[in-house]
């Protein structure tokens, strides 16, 4: 049998191609190898998106965003965290076998806390209590699924290390191997992809560009991209410049090669370089683009995938909690 992989997708903000090649496409090639389950984490991103009407449709943007760009819902499991009640069933019982000592050592709220205090405010200024029990549900997501392996940035790993921690204390305390020890695999190669200011691709920087952008806001964006002042005649490095290594995300391997020796031999200016990144760019982009927008504009056929996912999700949520409860002692 294969081993499990789990991925949670937070939806905080508009899917950019930062995302695209950072994330989405690396996690869905999880799904040749292992019994990838996807869901959507919309209880973690109530910590920070309060409005009822944008969560909603930060909510169907991504799932969308993940159907168009390859995610099969019939070869994996693809849910929305909410509709698994389980998970906080999960929740409420891991709470009780997690110290507060590790809680405080989690690293968004220690950096939360530390900016409170730089700016001389009560440490505990503005931080809530889904922020300060992150860990605990996101350890639910994972263990709830029997994971073996949570696909994780190195920001990340130490959100696996305290559901180990959790997993291992109750299988202690029960002398049993009631819930399966989490590992994370730890993405070393993930593309780090420049925004339009030349720092990583990033909404807080606001330097993105929206993976369903249409074509001529993809174009005027990729225009927009920050370059130095060389001339047209002047040889050029390419592997200093962000059009280009945006570029090699899209091209072809002959194309990258082409491309980077016209930038070397010079007699070629910015603005060319920058139409031919929209060219490869835009070749990728338009059919998930126009996928994207079929299934958004399907509501009730999205909400269906989503039930369809969760149906399959809870199926094995279910078993995980029933083992709990029966170790435990609370079901007769």
């Amino acid at each position: 049998m294969k081993k499990i992989s789990l991925t949670g997708i937070k939806p905080t903000g508009t899917l950019h191609i930062g995302n695209y090649f950072g994330a989405i496409k690396p996690a869905l090639e999880l799904a040749k190898e292992y019994d990838a389950r996807y869901f959507i984490a919309d209880y973690h991103a109530l910590n920070t998106v309060k409005e009822r009407a944008e969560l909603s449709a930060l909510i169907r943007q991504v799932a969308a965003g993940w159907l168009a760009s390859g995610l099969d819902p019939e070869k994996v499991i693809f849910y929305r965290q909410s509709s698994v009640p389980e998970t906080f069933e999960l929740t409420t019982a891991l709470m009780a076998f997690t110290a507060k000592g590790l809680m405080n050592r989690a690293h968004a709220y220690k950096a939360a806390v530390q900016d409170n205090i730089e700016k001389g405010d009560d440490p505990d200024a503005g931080i809530n209590m889904g922020l300060y029990t992150y860990p605990v549900l996101m350890a639910a997501d994972i263990i709830l699924f029997d994971s073996d392996v949570v696909p994780v940035g190195k920001d990340q790993v130490q959100h696996v290390e305290m559901a180990q921690d959790i997993a291992r204390t109750i299988n202690f305390n029960y002398k049993a191997d009631i819930l399966k020890i989490p590992q994370a695999a730890v993405q070393e190669s993930v593309a780090v992809v420049p925004g339009l200011d030349g720092r990583k691709m990033s909404k807080s920087y606001g330097n993105t560009i929206p993976l369903f952008a249409p074509e001529q806001e993809l174009r005027r964006l990729i225009m927009r991209i920050v370059t130095n002042s060389q001339a047209v005649e002047e040889p050029k490095d390419p592997e200093t410049s962000q059009v280009y290594l945006l570029y090699k995300l899209f091209a072809t391997p002959e194309e990258r090669e082409a491309l980077a020796a016209r930038y070397r031999r010079g007699g070629m200016g910015w603005g060319e370089a920058k139409e031919e990144l929209f060219r490869v760019a835009n070749r990728e982009l338009t059919p998930i683009r126009n996928r994207f927008n079929e299934i958004i504009a399907d509501s009730k056929g999205l909400d269906e995938t989503l039930a369809r996912g969760a149906e399959k999700a809870r199926r094995i949520a279910s078993q995980t909690v029933s083992r709990l409860r029966k170790a435990i002692g609370i079901n007769f």
